[in-house]
């Protein structure tokens, strides 16, 4: 039965996205799926006759490459300054909350934050500015993106940062930051050069994951960046939403143009990255500079390491100086993690006020009186979108983990090593941009008349919670120690027994964080609902993008924490059912085994 599993995940996930290019490959060209058109070069001359293209292709380039240059830089400068201190600690635990969060609820509620009559200008308005009326100031949305990149800068940054101490743990860096120390290097320095040019080619593929989402984000740009004219992505999907024929070929065209914008930026990045890399060659491989900031001083500089100061109850041993090296470093990191967390949570906060406030008046800073009539209204009024995120979540949330915990167990019992190439494999609908592949499964699925059906939305959320609960489980479940399992079978255990009753226990923390992270995924997935959904199963994100063209912050606010509440729920019950579990098991304990 396990030989079934391998295969039917790629094709759940593998034949969609290539059918989806096909799909709308053919449109682009002239020929519509199903029959009708005229193969030729008509959609790619209207699109490039659109007035405002060259603007979108920029506002697309500006919002994806500073936000995701951004949030690398600010996830490089958490792990090197956090490394070894209680700083790293306080930011796994941030993680849970941070990514949990969708990308939209973060948009609509720094819309709230930024704009001219926001929550910032009202605590400084009037007594400081002097402003009895809000400023005539575009700045949510604003003309240049700039909102558009801090929104999708402080959700990726918590993403690349777990990617990061995962592929820390698998480089032992506190070994190697230790090592460099010793030898006269400071604590940014030892870093830099011993363990970043390791974990670069761990988090590569991380990197265009964001570098592509960023680039064809449409739900948050729907909301915090510029409409006349948008970034590409929002262009092309209000294309390919147009009744006429002739646009929906140009969107097609659109979709292929951002489709080779991404490949184009991916080529580039990765040119720059072996450009830097080689122009840092003679960095990389210098000595320390001897007495300089941050090395050790006295005769034992070059074989005793500098103890990490913030360790509770460790001194450095005679002989050496802790200089202030240590302490620089630490702030630099925590002025790097404490605006990403100030960010999400001033805006998940302040739509969570608006959605009790009775009234909230300019220029007043806080509701004049909180009431429950919102919520009361918006619940008994129209539960469905709130009904469908939880079911479409929960049902490609399950399928996801029994896929990818079968082909683990395929992969375990034939002895298999993973490549590079399975791992190209799991990113791919992550590298090509939804809008470049969804149109040609939305013909898929109306050919298969499933167009517009509750399966049709699990399925398409399927193939973005797949990817990520696979990378979350692959690497827990590859090092159990296989110990377990012999043991099991050689006290006479079958395959499943052994499964269900030392495996899955053994692994119950890291298959809840992984059903946390796909249901997380799965409920800020906008895309994927409007593609295949049809219209007839709108969810909290669909709805709230919607709403977001409108001026009810209070029926905004009821979605946007209702879409921050779900996934943080989950992730809470991730983290509290193992510790329950096992509360009477030392060994079992959460954190402890295939965490």
């Amino acid at each position: 039965m396990l030989r079934v599993f391998p295969p039917l995940t790629l094709c759940l996930f593998l034949l969609p996205v290539a059918a989806g290019l096909l799909g709308t490959a053919l449109p682009a060209f002239g020929i519509m799926p199903g029959g009708g058109g005229a193969a030729g070069l008509a959609p790619w001359r209207d699109l490039w006759a659109t007035p405002g293209l060259g603007r979108s292709v920029a506002l697309s380039l500006g919002i994806g490459l500073g936000s995701a240059a951004l949030s690398l830089g600010l996830a490089l400068l958490i792990a090197a300054g956090a490394q070894g201190t209680r700083l790293m600690t306080w930011s796994r635990r941030a993680l849970a909350p941070l990514l949990a969060v969708p990308h939209v609820a973060v948009a609509l509620g720094l819309a709230f934050l930024l704009a001219p009559s926001g929550w910032l200008v009202r605590l400084v308005s009037p007594w400081a500015t002097g402003w009895t009326l809000p400023p005539d100031l575009a700045t949510a949305p604003d003309p240049w993106g700039l909102g558009a990149a801090l929104a999708l800068t402080v959700k990726e940054t918590p993403y690349l940062l777990l990617m990061l101490l995962a592929a820390l743990a698998q480089v032992r860096a506190d070994r190697a930051v230790t090592v460099a120390r010793s030898l006269g290097h400071g604590p940014l320095a030892a870093w830099g050069r011993a363990v970043l040019p390791r974990v670069t080619p761990l988090i590569r593929l991380p990197v265009y994951a964001v570098l592509a989402y960023s680039l064809s984000v449409v739900d948050v740009a729907l909301v915090l960046a510029p409409g006349t004219p948008g970034p590409l992505a929002v262009e092309v999907v209000r294309w390919l939403g147009d009744p006429d024929p002739a646009v929906r070929m140009k969107g097609a065209a659109g979709a292929l143009l951002l489709t080779a914008l991404v490949a184009g930026v991916i080529v580039a990045w990765r040119l720059a990255e072996i450009a830097l890399g080689r122009l840092a060659r003679g960095w990389l491989t210098a000595g320390p500079r001897l007495g300089g900031r941050g090395a050790l001083k006295g005769p034992e500089r070059a074989c005793r390491p500098v103890r990490n100061r913030f360790r509770a109850g460790v001194q450095p041993p005679p002989g050496t100086t802790v200089v202030r090296a240590d302490r620089v470093r630490w702030r630099l990191a925590l002025a790097a993690a404490l605006p990403v967390v100030l960010v999400v949570t001033l805006a998940v906060a302040g739509m969570a006020l608006w959605s009790v406030a009775a009234a909230w008046f300019w220029p007043a800073p806080w509701p004049s009186a909180l009431t429950l009539e919102t919520w009361a209204r918006h619940l008994a009024g129209s539960p469905w979108p709130l009904w469908t995120t939880v079911t479409v979540a929960l049902a490609a949330t399950g399928l996801a983990l029994a896929l990818a915990l079968g082909s683990l167990e395929h992969e375990r019992a034939r002895g298999l090593t993973p490549g590079r190439a399975s791992e190209w494999m799991l990113y791919a609908p992550l590298l090509v941009p939804q809008a470049g592949f969804l149109f040609g499964v939305q013909a898929l699925a109306a050919l298969a008349r499933l167009d517009g059906t509750w399966l049709a939305v699990v399925w398409g959320h399927l193939l973005f919670v797949l990817p990520y609960v696979f990378l979350a489980l692959a690497d827990p479940h590859r090092r159990l120690d296989p110990r377990w399992r012999r043991t099991a079978h050689g006290l006479g255990a079958g395959r499943w027994r052994v499964l269900l009753r030392v495996v899955l226990p053994l692994l119950l923390r890291p298959l809840l964080f992984a059903a946390a992270i796909g249901f997380a995924v799965s409920v800020a997935q906008y895309l994927p609902t409007l593609f295949l959904g049809a219209g007839r199963h709108p969810t909290l994100t669909t709805e709230a993008v919607a709403l977001s063209a409108g001026g009810d912050r209070r029926l905004i606010g009821v979605h946007v924490f209702l879409q921050s509440a779900l996934p943080l729920l989950v992730f809470a019950l991730a983290l509290a059912l193992p510790a329950w579990r096992f509360r009477h098991r030392r060994g079992l304990r959460a954190g402890e085994v295939g965490a």
